[in-house]
């Protein structure tokens, strides 16, 4: 968003009755990346590159955020889940692997559900997944869940701020703060304050209870693909691996020393070793 990235293109991909901005590069197997809140693809931008030595890769703006489009509708997991598949076909990758971090996470799980035989690999970091069995428990303690979900009210506080709030929020999600870069935060911030894109992106929060009982129905098929769950030590690490055993037969992973959240901004290295070493191995 507002940025570019050597080596990489992009363009917006008609899919699923909207466009889609996607960002691709590289060469080789394919791997879709997709992004949490507050970010955009940009969170990625780390990673691309040296994901882009061994796969064909694929970053994509969830609908609502960047330069994709925000329809008043259309903001469940499974129609996300449909906008990234069609994205994919439409780029030529009928089979590939897909990584979800935070909101994505949420997306790339139901992604692998409905669309079996498309998914090779799937790959969740650092989010608490609903469908989970301490779902209710554990989003109670997160107060931007109940903050998000109220209609009208954050946007008319968050507009105007969104510096203020994107740079507090994440912040608050960091552990190393020396990876904090500022000019990022800047990224994030006039993205959301594109018109429409902080309802987009808080109607993602909006759809939560129904995403909760459609995940319920996946885990009635648990998933046999190779599943790799990884989140920061100083917060979903140690759950990731036992969450996604609930959805899937296959699961590897684990935590992140030295990380909190935002394990793509904070340890990018150690989040593209971790993915490379994974889908070159399962």
């Amino acid at each position: 968003m507002f940025a570019t990235l050597k080596g990489f293109t992009q363009q917006l991909v008609p899919v699923n009755g909207i466009k889609i901005n996607a960002v691709t590069g590289g060469s080789g197997p394919p791997i879709l990346l997709l992004h949490g809140w507050p970010e955009t693809w940009w969170e990625w931008h780390n990673v691309m590159p040296l994901l882009a030595e061994h796969f064909s890769v694929v970053a994509m703006d969830l609908r609502g955020a960047g330069f994709s489009d925000c329809p008043p509708n259309g903001y469940d997991k499974a129609t996300m889940a449909r906008d990234a598949h069609d994205v994919m076909v439409a780029l030529g990758h009928e089979r590939y692997a897909v990584c979800g971090h935070d909101i994505g996470g949420m997306v790339a799980l139901p992604q692998a559900a409905i669309y079996r035989e498309a998914i090779t690999h799937l790959v969740v970091l650092d989010v608490p997944l609903p469908g989970w069995t301490e779902w209710e428990a554990t989003t109670a303690r997160l107060w931007h869940f109940s903050f998000h979900k109220n209609r009208d009210l954050p946007e008319r506080l968050i507009h105007g701020r969104e510096y203020d709030y994107v740079s507090a929020f994440m912040a608050e999600r960091f552990y190393d703060h020396s990876t904090f870069n500022l000019a990022n935060i800047e990224i994030y911030a006039r993205a959301m304050a594109l018109p429409g894109r902080t309802r987009g992106g808080l109607e993602w929060y909006r759809t939560l209870a129904a995403d909760h009982a459609a995940a319920l129905e996946y885990k009635k098929q648990p998933l046999d693909i190779p599943v790799l769950g990884l989140g920061g030590d100083q917060r979903f690490g140690a759950q990731m691996v036992p969450m996604l055993k609930e959805f899937a037969t296959n699961v590897t992973g684990g935590s992140i020393a030295r990380c909190s959240h935002y394990v793509v901004d904070e340890r990018p290295d150690d989040v593209a070793a971790a993915l490379i070493e994974f889908l070159n191995v399962s």
